[in-house]
Formats: C-alpha cells, sequence, structure tokens
C-alpha cells in the first residue's frame, strides 16, 4: 500500500483530502505545517507528498526545496490557491512533479496521483515494459519482440522521457534544454528530425504512437 503525505495548513481541507485517498486504497497521514511534515518524514517513509504553498512559518516551496535536497525522486505535488505562472515555475524549478490549483477537485486528485506514483515506479525501476515492447534506462536499450531497435543516446533519451509521461506534451524547446547543451545553437525544429527518426524506428511497434500536438510539441499515445 502507497504512502501519502499530506501537508495543509486548512484543517478542513487537510481532513477531507485524507479522508478520500484513505477511501482510494492509500495509507495517509496528514500534516498542518512544515515542522509536523519534517517529523513525520523523519519516522516513516513515503511514496508522494501532496503540499499546499502558502502556510506560515515554512512556506511549500522551502518545504519542496528541503525535502529535494533528502529525497530526488519522491513525487511532489503542490495544492494551492496561487494560479499565476511564476508560482508554479518557481515550484517546477525547485523539483515539483505536479500542480493543482484550488478549488479542487477530489477526483482528478486521485488520477494525479495514480499518475504520479506510477512514474515514480517507472524512474526506479528504470525499465519500462508495455506488452512486446521494452526500455530500458539501465542499459540504455529499445526492444520489440525480443529484438533491439537501435537507437543514438539523444533518440533513446527523447523516446523514454515521452514514455514516461504518456498523453503530456512536451513542447521543442522543453526537450532540447533537457537533452542538448546549455550553449547549442541548434534551432528547436532539430527536435523534428529525432522525432521523425523515431517514428521511423518504432513504425512496427503497436503499443503506442508518437503524436504531434500542433503548435505545442509531442506527445505518446498509448494504443
Amino acid at each position: 500500500m502507497n504512502r501519502i503525505l499530506i501537508v495543509e495548513d486548512d484543517y478542513e481541507m487537510n481532513h477531507l483530502m485524507c479522508k478520500f485517498l484513505r477511501g482510494c486504497g492509500f495509507d495517509v497521514e496528514g500534516c498542518i505545517n512544515g515542522e509536523e511534515a519534517y517529523d513525520a518524514m523523519y519516522n516513516n517513509t513515503f511514496d508522494l507528498i501532496v503540499s499546499d504553498v502558502m502556510m506560515p512559518r515554512i512556506d511549500g516551496f522551502e518545504f519542496a526545496q528541503t525535502v529535494r535536497k533528502l529525497n530526488e525522486t519522491i513525487p511532489i505535488l503542490f495544492v494551492s490557491a496561487r494560479d499565476d505562472i511564476a508560482s508554479k515555475q518557481k515550484g517546477f524549478k525547485i523539483g515539483i512533479d505536479d500542480y493543482m490549483v484550488k478549488p479542487i477537485d477530489l477526483d482528478e486528485l486521485e488520477m494525479r496521483v495514480y499518475a504520479l506514483l506510477r512514474r515514480a515506479h517507472i524512474n526506479t525501476n528504470r525499465t519500462l515494459t508495455m506488452n512486446q515492447f521494452e526500455i530500458n534506462a539501465n542499459s540504455n536499450t529499445v526492444s520489440y519482440q525480443g529484438t533491439e531497435i537501435p537507437c543514438t543516446l539523444r533518440e533513446f533519451n527523447i523516446l523514454y522521457k515521452l514514455l514516461s509521461y504518456p498523453n503530456k506534451t512536451f513542447s521543442r524547446t522543453q526537450l532540447m534544454d533537457e537533452f542538448w547543451d546549455v550553449d547549442t545553437d541548434t534551432s528547436p525544429r532539430a527536435v523534428d528530425v529525432y522525432i521523425t527518426k523515431l517514428r521511423d524506428k518504432c513504425s512496427e511497434i503497436t503499443e503506442f504512437k508518437i503524436v504531434t500536438v500542433h503548435g505545442l510539441g509531442y506527445k505518446v499515445v498509448l494504443t
């Protein structure tokens, strides 16, 4: 059973999220501030953190930043009334994994929690298997029906990124920021070349397809 830590200073909201996620089958512990959350993490192991941003003494940004220094992989989901781009950018730069704006839909919260836990599982095992397809980040290999598909390191990294977040659209700039050198003068359109190569190499794979989101970028859709 996955363990979830809720950090929310609104008692009613804290109780509501804890009760709901327990009803979804999770083991949940609620804390009303960052200090309580630190104590809880010292004494227990959690699989995911749901944290408010606007909290007294230790706000969500400081809390998440401290958590990231101690644990680089645990998923962190911000739940906040702040809907401005600057707050979201700050959170993602610190290392959070997702951001929901209050008032939240509890069914959507459940879906996001499941998605984050699945991604964390993929990142921990570093191997993703779908029927006869497998991509292994330990050996940087891609195989289908037992036959290895040759990929360059950059092709592999792009494919692994897209597959780790199915249905999530990544812009060309996002992919370049992650997989090209910071000082590169290559055009973002270079990503299109790699996507074309990946589509050609994965043309016989029926488990997924790489979809163009016009005006935005690319995503993987499971089939």
